[in-house]
């Protein structure tokens, strides 16, 4: 048998499962799901398609190669294909021996889609674009029709001339991730990043155990509520569709209110003065609005059979500062719960008892909303522990620049907010003491202003509607970088090394962070040794005629387009990717703790009821060897379901 060292895999697959919606986990442990089309490259040699779905089988030292932890497996995207043959052979193929070129791309500030990624490298050998057009036909359940004689697939048989088109789709693709990984080899992933790649996979294929009794009761009790707020609102308002905001606006105006919106903050301002029973209808306009159930049905959708839900993180998902990212649940960004006796509310949830909840919680869209994080749950008889730094970006931030009396106040354990405020207005504050009144303002502006955000800033934290009047802003602004010096000059310090290194072309430093042009690319080097990297970089002019810096990157609508930066900026990207290095440095030293889940700065474990809270958070409160002086905390709390502390 030849000896193998790596393969590149691409495979096409079949199931009635919605993969966008229930995620690759699910989608591959459906009884109905097929392996269509296998190709494959040994070596970087040839590329072969095997028709699985026509019968022809994959070579045996291919399927063994699978297993075999010394072959490397790449892939674009390889969760999809490590989880689709793992269901498929009937075996669980570990992450260790699998790379990721999508991970790869990431790492280079590329787009995470095979087709944009060969897009932007001008690849010769591109996907094919009709590809969408032919995984419709071949790889998800079709609507019986008359002229298709009532059939629910289309097989190869039923199109011959279609599928000759998707082997070679396949093919090609095959032929693009070979060729991505020829362009980009002089820039290899580090041998540490593909250890937290692994860990992440891990992660993955664990999953979160979740309580669908609880969930599907909170969908129940979601669609009672919603009719019955929707019935009191057509009865107050004799509309024929209350939901509709151009019917509310017109109803509203007629007596006697105009507004330009009905979005959130616009019903709670209009709420502040409405007369009844305008009133009314509005605060049942916010509860209709609430979409918690979402969250319930996207639960519904990607739990297992295991009751567990996988696939929940991507690894480097935001790819400009390689933090994680949510995926299908998308724990990222769940409600707050502020419940005092969540336990209560979520037992009432649990039976099903919609008239308690009603007399106990009023807004019952707003208390499933709270309760949307208890559906996560530890099994077998194990507790959750979750644990978190403590202001980990301020800390981060103040180490770098050097700003030495916040680091004081970290060292002595104090409340940065109000060392902040303190600072700023040059009188004591005490949280809940003398001066508890100006916490607020300091806590703010450390949230608003440590990368150069303004007035703008402040107001998109909501200062205005915390009773901060308009005239204290531009002063708090000021107040904040005059008690800053360190953190200001550092932002300046960024912005000057960026634009020397780009128009001289030549490696700058500063503040330990290293600056390098290199083909056509900025790279950031942290102390991790991690770099971020901004591609085709430029000097270009900003909207007030100053000097700016270009490059391209994905942007908020997803598109890859020119995109604009400067020092702050960039300070930012550095500070949250040190933050991020930290959290995966704590994650590695936990790694045989069951880690089943990680949300921005804070790592939620499956442990033992035996395991020690203090032991994990002094464990993660430890400082990485490569960022000697920096001092971390980490705080945590036990739980028997999930919930902010």
């Amino acid at each position: 048998m030849v000896e193998l060292n790596s393969i590149e895999i691409d495979i096409e697959t079949y199931s009635d499962v919605d993969l966008s919606k229930c995620g690759v986990y699910k989608y591959s442990s459906s009884p109905n799901f097929e392996i269509l089309l296998f190709g494959f490259s040994v070596d970087g040699g040839e590329v072969e398609v095997v028709d699985v779905a026509c019968g022809e089988e994959i070579p045996a030292d291919i399927l063994a190669a699978l297993s075999d932890e010394s072959v490397i497996k790449w892939a674009f995207n390889a969760m999809f294909e490590r989880v689709c043959l793992s269901n498929y052979l009937g075996e669980w193929l570990e992450p260790e021996s699998w790379k990721c070129s999508m991970v790869w791309s990431a790492t280079l500030g590329l787009p995470l889609s095979l087709e944009n990624v060969g897009a932007v490298l001008g690849l010769e050998k591109q996907k094919l674009s009709e590809g969408k057009e032919l995984i419709r036909y071949f790889c998800v359940p079709c609507k019986p029709t008359k002229t298709n004689g009532g059939r629910t697939r289309n097989l190869p048989e039923h199109d011959r001339e279609k599928w000759e088109r998707f082997k070679e789709y396949n093919f090609r693709d095959v032929e693009a991730e070979m060729q991505i990984q020829q362009r980009l080899a002089k820039f290899p992933v580090l041998d540490f990043v593909w250890e937290e790649y692994w860990q992440d996979q891990e992660i993955n294929d664990r999953g979160i155990g979740v309580d669908m009794e609880m969930v599907a009761r909170a969908i129940a009790m979601d669609g009672r509520s919603k009719s019955e707020l929707s019935t009191a609102m057509q009865e107050l308002t004799e509309l024929e569709n209350p939901n509709s905001v151009h019917q509310m606006k017109q109803w509203l105006s007629e007596n006697g209110m105009d507004t330009d919106s009905l979005d959130k903050k616009a019903v709670a301002e209009l709420l502040k003065t409405a007369p009844e029973p305008l009133g009314e209808a509005l605060a049942l306009r916010q509860q209709l609005a609430k979409s918690s159930v979402k969250k319930y049905q996207a639960m519904e959708n990607a739990v297992c059979a295991d009751s567990r839900a996988h696939g929940m993180f991507q690894f480097y998902g935001a790819n400009r500062t390689g933090r994680y990212s949510g995926r299908i649940i998308q724990l990222q960004n769940l409600p707050q719960n502020h419940i005092p006796d969540l336990a209560q509310a979520r037992e009432l949830v649990k039976s099903g008892d919609f008239d308690a909840l009603a007399m106990l919680y009023e807004d019952i869209p707003d208390t499933l909303s709270q309760l949307i994080r208890t559906a996560f749950v530890p099994q077998d008889g194990r507790k959750f522990i979750v644990a978190d730094f403590s202001a980990i970006e301020a800390r981060v931030l103040a180490w770098i620049a050097g700003e030495r009396w916040r680091i004081k106040v970290f060292e002595g354990g104090g409340d940065i907010y109000c060392a902040s405020a303190s600072q700023m207005f040059h009188v004591p504050v005490e949280k809940h003491g003398v001066n508890g009144h100006l916490r607020q303002k300091g806590k703010i502006a450390e949230l608003a202003l440590g990368y150069g955000g303004s007035v703008g800033a402040l107001k998109s934290m909501g200062a205005l509607e915390m009773g901060i009047a308009e005239e204290e802003l531009q002063p708090l602004v000021s107040a904040w970088r005059d008690s800053n010096p360190s953190i200001t000059e550092f932002w300046w310090a960024a912005d000057r090394a960026v634009k020397e290194c780009i128009k001289k072309r030549v490696p700058t430093e500063t503040h330990g962070i290293r600056f390098d042009y290199q083909s056509g690319m900025l790279f950031i080097t942290l102390f991790s040794g991690r770099r971020l990297a901004y591609v085709k970089p430029r000097i270009g002019e900003n909207r007030f005629g100053g000097e700016s810096v270009t490059y391209m990157g994905v942007s908020g609508t997803k598109k890859w387009e020119r995109l604009e930066s400067y020092g702050p900026k960039f300070v930012e990207n550095i500070v949250q990717a040190v933050s991020r290095d930290i959290l995966c440095y704590a994650m590695r030293t936990l790694r045989n703790c069951a880690i089943v889940a990680t949300v921005h700065d804070e790592i939620i474990i499956e442990a033992d009821r035996r395991m020690s809270l203090s032991a994990v958070c002094e464990q993660m409160g430890r400082t990485p060897p490569w960022a000697k002086g920096l001092l971390l905390r980490a705080d945590g709390y036990e739980c028997d379901f999930y919930q902010k502390d």
